[in-house]
């Protein structure tokens, strides 16, 4: 996606050659034309699939997932990271952050996935994938079928996009990153 491979040459900055930091526009301050791009782009990318549910993890996600259930017109469900008081029944699995390196569990009240769902995962960065395949765990404990993974930025350098396309998952990534060092990023 150019409008979004631009503004990261913009006002990404890499912190290391493995970490990029993008919360000028995209997970802490959100430029809305872009997200709104963004969601608009997923459709189309996905346009075969009957999706009827978009699903992301607070809260870097939310905010693309939510452009992407606007433009395909469908409820946004995010993943919790703390287990609220008021949920009883939940689907929940333990993932490892990248960024943060610290492992949390993930949770999803059973009353918003079920069997009739067609999910479409959505996220902000694609590392080493450890999120997404425990989200796949809840969509699987719910009878749900995962039928796509859409992420803003895919960090092609690490092994989470070949991992997850090797198990057939339809994975579409709007900027992927070859490279990274001071100054430079290359894109796939």
């Amino acid at each position: 996606m150019k409008l979004l491979k631009e503004k990261i040459l913009k006002n990404g900055e890499i912190i290391n050659p493995t970490t990029l930091k993008v919360d000028s526009f995209l997970n802490h301050q959100i430029d809305p034309t872009i997200m709104m791009e963004m969601g608009k782009e997923l459709k189309k990318r996905f346009k075969e699939k009957k999706i009827n549910k978009i699903l992301t993890i607070e809260a870097s996600g939310i905010a693309i997932g939510l452009a992407a259930a606007v433009a395909l017109n469908v409820p946004l469900v995010f993943a919790k990271k703390k287990k609220p008081t008021t949920m009883d029944g939940m689907y929940v699995e333990s993932v490892h952050s990248f960024t943060k390196k610290v492992d949390y569990d993930i949770c999803v009240s059973k009353e918003f996935l079920n069997s009739d769902d067609k999910i479409l995962f959505v996220d902000d960065f694609l590392a080493t994938g450890n999120a997404i395949i425990g989200i796949q765990k809840i969509v699987e404990q719910a009878g749900a079928e995962l039928v796509g993974i859409g992420i803003a930025i895919e960090k092609g350098f690490q092994p989470g996009g070949s991992i997850l396309r090797s198990r057939g998952i339809h994975l579409e990534s709007l900027a992927i990153i070859d490279k990274m060092d001071f100054g430079k990023i290359n894109f796939i």
